[in-house]
């Protein structure tokens, strides 16, 4: 699906959808809990629908509703069932790095499977902890397979990896034997998602306790075995996908997002600090946040513990005066794109001016023109978006080649921007 988009008056009020971090991370616990878990408002996106696959087969019984998820839970990974065919986790990222450490305590041999880049992303962490307890771990270009039961000890990870890593082992231990401890190493990027786990893991009964050691690193202690236990939740609103809003906002102007929870440990929530120092217009508003046109400078932005803001703030620099500065985003390389490239080829075609040094991305606001070729949405739900922002917010029309890439994490996003004023159409 490629859509073309028209100049056009933007403004309006948006809820954003729930939390897919959140969402993952819930749906887990609840699958490892013992008894009947409610979790409500909740989008069935591609990856949700992934992590919900995956639960299902580790044994969790799932009913889908409207309104939200019913997830019986097996109680511990005494109750997993025999996994008869490949764990199918799509393009997530947070599902098969989730669920590897859950799969190897039934210490059968279990295949994960998946499409797009998923198999191009790095997976040593994993092949050097099962290569450590002599277990197997083989990747290829079309899945990974494992077979043999992770035990229980001291696991060390570096800190400079992705967090999924760290939060899949968080998720695994309370289920071995007995205790274990993750010490992660400085530096220690992306923290924020790490805390969400423990936060999904205390709602669910299951306590960890963390203390920061003298050489910089962070040390997790998980009693076990513990039991999960079933709890009613509902999901928070989403940082990550209100940030394509709010740029949107605080450029074109006169944007609300409702739906946000200000105490929120999202780590993306720090979008909005970084529109603020932006001199974005920000108002508080019952239950989010109303974003006026500003007059948008250049900033400097450390990535190390936002990364999915990535791309959207690729777009915020280009309507910012002065030279923005990105640093640490070397881990958009390994996303559902390149998203490093992705972001400076296609908005280089409306004639943005981004240069890239290593891991640091400057880019110089100038005005844009409307692309004289279609963007490519290169199979990435946040390149597309971040590339709708851009255009809308600068007023120009484009099209957007795969644009139902959105469906990944973000569904309905094509008609919420209709609803705040976008002309919209498919080709």
């Amino acid at each position: 699906m490629d859509a073309r988009l028209y100049a056009s008056r933007l403004g309006g009020t948006a809820a954003v959808p729930p939390s897919k971090s959140a969402a993952h991370r819930a749906v887990l616990c609840a699958a490892l809990a013992d008894g009947v878990s409610h979790i409500t408002n909740i989008e069935y996106s591609q990856d949700i629908r992934a992590t919900l696959q995956a639960a299902a087969q580790l044994g969790a019984r799932i009913e889908e509703g409207p309104d939200g998820v019913t997830i019986t839970g097996r109680g511990s990974s005494g109750g997993f069932v025999t996994v008869t065919r490949p764990v199918f986790c799509n393009e997530s990222g947070s599902t098969l790095r989730f669920m590897i450490p859950l799969f190897s305590l039934t210490a059968q041999k279990v295949r994960f499977t998946g499409a797009g880049r998923l198999f191009d992303r790095p997976q040593a962490v994993y092949q050097m902890l099962f290569d450590r307890q002599g277990l197997r771990f083989e990747q290829a270009p079309d899945g990974i397979t494992v077979f043999g039961r992770l035990r229980p000890g001291g696991f060390t990870l570096p800190g400079d990896v992705s967090s999924q890593f760290i939060s899949g082992l968080l998720f695994a231990a309370p289920l071995m034997e007995s205790e274990s401890t993750i010490e992660v190493l400085p530096p220690y990027e992306s923290r924020s998602y790490v805390d969400l786990t423990l936060a999904a893991l205390q709602q669910f009964g299951v306590k960890v306790t963390a203390r920061a050691r003298k050489n910089g690193s962070v040390l997790y202690r998980i009693a076990a075995p513990q039991r999960y236990t079933a709890c009613d939740l509902a999901i928070e609103g989403d940082y990550s996908q209100a940030a394509f809003l709010a740029v949107l906002g605080c450029v074109a102007g006169g944007i609300t997002v409702t739906g946000l929870a200000p105490d929120s440990r999202q780590g993306d929530k720090v979008i909005l600090d970084i529109l603020k120092r932006c001199g974005g217009k920000i108002k508080t508003t019952s239950d989010g946040y109303a974003f006026a046109r500003s007059l948008l400078r250049a900033t400097e932005i450390d990535l190390a513990d936002c990364p999915d803001l990535g791309p959207v703030l690729f777009t915020l620099g280009c309507f910012c005066s002065g030279e923005t500065v990105i640093h640490n985003a070397g881990r958009l390389r390994m996303k559902e794109s390149d998203r490093i490239e992705a972001m400076q080829t296609e908005l280089q075609k409306m004639g943005a001016r981004i240069t890239v040094d290593g891991d640091d991305v400057h880019i110089t606001g100038v005005a844009l023109h409307a692309p004289e070729e279609p963007l490519s949405g290169h199979n990435d739900h946040r390149v597309v978006m971040a590339l709708a922002v851009a255009a809308c917010a600068a007023g120009l029309p484009a099209c957007i080649l795969g644009a139902g890439a959105v469906n990944k994490s973000w569904p309905a996003f094509w008609d919420v921007l209709r609803a705040l004023g976008g002309k919209v159409e498919w080709e």
